[in-house]
């Protein structure tokens, strides 16, 4: 039986693994799909060692940049973003051959740009982690200028959150939640914006699925702003990372 798993810590609640035994079990896929909750990168060689039959991983946090370096190969897509979130796994004689691919960007822009006006030209980003990566090569990609939102400004185009005025978020109306602040169960809490400042041109997208509606997606709302959480791009991740497995 071949296995595909997730690695990172805390998982907590997990779509992949629900999502691909679903899968597996409707299509008669002999496969299973195992959540590795591992407190260290250097964990992943053990799992390597203890599961021949290992075809492929998803990556989440805190893993997406610390895992690029046991890699043997990446493609230049996820080398440019910086942040990996599918693996795949070769079996070479006695030697296992690791591939980095990055889907959040694939899910992200096929998601978001539907939703796109002509207004819509400048992006924040909050939060800087190896999401957030991929938020802003998938908006530079579409032809968006980008800023990142930060509590601390010690990276690069990178403004902090009390520093944010009304203006800024008029100038910069599609704001991306890369952060999970507002996550179950903290649906109470939302990322410290001028909310006020939002209007019928304002685009909320929150990677959050759960719960369904953010608060950061409810205050928006109330002020007119277009609203989107990320379960379809998870979806739309989960399938570029089967075809990313299998590719030839």
């Amino acid at each position: 039986m071949d296995k595909y798993g997730l690695i990172g810590y805390p998982l907590g609640h997990s779509f992949s693994v629900g999502f691909f035994n679903e899968k597996f079990e409707n299509e008669g896929i002999d496969a299973q799909y195992i959540n590795y909750e591992i407190p260290s990168i250097e964990n992943l060689r053990e799992i390597l060692d203890s599961t021949p039959n290992l075809r492929g991983l998803n990556v989440t946090l805190p893993y997406k940049e610390q895992v690029i370096d046991y890699l043997d190969a990446i493609t230049p897509e996820a080398e440019a973003i910086g942040a990996v979130n599918v693996i795949r796994v070769t079996h070479n004689g006695k030697k296992t051959l690791l591939k980095g691919y990055n889907s959040d960007v694939i899910g992200f822009s096929k998601s978001i740009e539907p939703l796109f006006e002509p207004c819509h030209k400048k992006a924040l980003i909050l939060g800087t982690g190896g999401a957030s990566k991929a938020i802003d090569y998938g908006l530079r990609s579409l032809g968006l200028k980008t800023l990142f939102v930060s509590r601390s400004d010690t990276h690069p185009n990178t403004i902090q959150y009390e520093r944010l005025t009304p203006e800024d978020i008029r100038e910069y109306n599609v704001i991306v939640n890369c952060t999970p602040v507002g996550m179950y169960p903290h649906a109470d809490e939302c990322p410290n914006l001028p909310y006020e400042a939002m209007n019928s041109h304002t685009l909320l997208y929150d990677l959050i699925y759960n719960p369904d509606e953010t608060l950061f997606m409810k205050r928006g709302k109330a002020q007119g702003a277009t609203v989107k959480n990320g379960l379809e791009m998870l979806l739309l991740q989960a399938f570029a990372s089967w075809d990313f497995w299998h590719e030839r």
